[in-house]
């Protein structure tokens, strides 16, 4: 086994509770709580944390810690009681992949393991980096990187197992590299792999690392995550890709449906908003299948049973909101949708009406993140800016990570440092940029 471990001394306190989503009760992660931590990418699609406070007429966002990273990531960090998991790669073809977990209050580091990457590829501005973000639950964490590696580690920093993937599938070829992260429900991790050829996607038993199923991808270029939506009575799994979205059944890799009428949706999630009813955001750019009208294909899609057959189409389109990296958020009945220019688009949920739209101070990588009554925005450039809820644009405070001109220890874009996700653990919010992580107060 090809792994070092580095201060395994880290307790957990256990737990075993509900995660309330959109007013649905449903079974994740061994009934996980949203007021203790932060488990996946975008919180399952929540983007909220259940104990976020709520915000008055101003805020002040004061820093507590900022710590350096081992390597660089792109991913996001997740959280279970007091620790932060993080994960990175180290070298000049990434050779090693590095889980860390870290203290929520001190920034201390509590343990860090390193393993060999089964598929190094030279570390450059155009491929991705530890990009895809792990799942937590009261076992412990589970990471993927790009190389091909996924590991499963208990919360004091033991190896439960680990597989390469490279080894069992065979190349994962692809332009940009890997950045789907991983969905899980009580049970199951989800891992897509949208390669150049024979795509799939598995449903891996947490507690093994066996295989529950494996079945085809989407067939299109993707950097997406695989989203779990609640429909009816049940659960389906949405994967998108350029040009077509398609939907699984989680307990067994049957696909249900494929909706061929979008383009440009290469990079945003699909984020759950009713009971069959999901946000969907589209970018434009070359490459990207966005050409013509993009924001039509950014707006609500419903998925359906007619005559015993499932489908999915638009419910209504967006008139000039479309996406960048980040996936649009709701709240209270307003959608927002962030372009590549940093445009911040307020759109009507139910019909899709612009309410507003409003230039934020740089373009953004990450998701808004739903705070209580307020919304906060990630900039790409390091600025956190958190403005009310509702149908008119009201920044009620901001703060700067870091000053114009700084570098990172390991390049990891054009133009100098990324913001590349912020998330909500109650009155704190944790931001990751490649190689630092970041405590702020919210008072």
């Amino acid at each position: 086994m090809m792994c070092f471990i580095r201060n395994s001394k880290f307790l957990l306190n256990r737990w075993c509770l509900s995660l309330l989503w959109a007013g649905v009760i449903f079974s994740v992660c061994s009934q996980l709580d949203a007021e203790t931590g932060w488990f996946s990418f975008q919180n399952g699609g929540t983007n909220t944390n259940s104990k976020a406070l709520k915000i008055e007429q101003t805020v002040e966002l004061k820093t507590k810690w900022e710590v350096e990273l081992e390597g660089y990531g792109q991913s996001s960090p997740v959280v279970w009681d007091k620790a932060i998991y993080t994960t990175s790669v180290i070298g000049d073809n990434k050779e090693k992949c590095i889980v860390a977990a870290y203290d929520l209050t001190s920034g201390k580091k509590s343990w860090s393991l390193e393993f060999k990457n089964p598929g190094p590829r030279e570390s450059s501005v155009y491929v991705s980096k530890a990009a895809p973000t792990p799942v937590v639950d009261e076992n412990g964490v589970v990471a993927l990187f790009e190389g091909g590696l996924l590991v499963s580690c208990t919360h004091d920093g033991k190896v439960s197992w680990q597989r390469d993937l490279l080894g069992e599938f065979g190349e994962l070829a692809s332009n940009h590299g890997l950045s789907s992260s991983l969905e899980q429900t009580q049970d199951a991790v989800f891992v897509w792999v949208e390669r150049s050829e024979s795509p799939y996607i598995l449903s891996v038993d947490k507690k093994s690392g066996k295989d529950n199923w494996k079945s085809s991808g989407v067939g299109s270029t993707s950097w997406s995550t695989p989203r779990l939506l609640q429909v009816g009575d049940s659960q389906q799994l949405l994967l998108s890709g350029s040009g077509r979205i398609i939907g699984l059944d989680p307990a067994t890799g049957k696909k249900l449906w494929d909706f061929d009428g979008i383009s440009g949706n290469t990079v945003p999630t699909p984020m759950p908003l009713r009971n069959g009813e999901f946000l969907m955001g589209a970018t434009t750019g070359r490459g990207d299948g966005g050409d013509g009208n993009p924001a039509a294909s950014n707006g609500v899609i419903k998925v359906s049973l007619v005559d015993q057959q499932w489908s999915a189409d638009y419910l209504w389109h967006c008139e000039k909101a479309t996406s960048s990296f980040g996936s649009p958020v709701e709240m209270n009945g307003v959608a927002y949708f962030v372009n590549r220019a940093g445009v911040l688009f307020a759109v009507d949920s139910s019909k899709g009406n612009e309410v507003y739209s409003q230039r934020l101070a740089s373009s953004m990588w990450a998701t808004p993140v739903k705070l209580g009554n307020a919304l906060i925005l990630p900039c790409k450039n390091g600025t956190i800016q958190i403005i009310a809820q509702g149908n008119q644009y009201s920044l009620l405070g901001e703060t700067k990570l870091w000053e114009n001109g700084a570098t990172e220890g390991q390049r990891g874009s054009f133009g100098g440092p990324v913001l590349y996700a912020v998330i909500l653990v109650e009155d704190r919010i944790i931001a990751r940029r490649g190689d630092r992580l970041f405590n702020i107060q919210i008072k």
